[in-house]
């Protein structure tokens, strides 16, 4: 069973120890809705992006936790 993992990074892709520590998850989507749930947290503790990894095989990233200014 593959096993699904995110890393945490600064702007500058150094890894940091995420606010919100993450489980491991056996879906993407269930990974996805986790990150969906905490990014507010994990962005206030110091994380800028994200990666997703499938049994440490990256699937994409970096992912950026800052929300986009919205078009005027």
């Amino acid at each position: 069973m593959a096993t699904w993992t995110w890393r945490f990074e600064k702007s500058d892709g150094t890894e940091v120890q995420p606010a919100v520590v993450p489980e491991e998850f056996t879906t993407q989507g269930d990974a996805e809705s986790w990150i969906g749930e905490v990014w507010k947290e994990l962005l206030e503790g110091g994380t800028d992006q994200v990666h997703l990894f499938e049994d440490g095989t990256k699937i994409y990233g970096p992912m950026s936790l800052h929300a986009e200014a919205p078009a005027s």
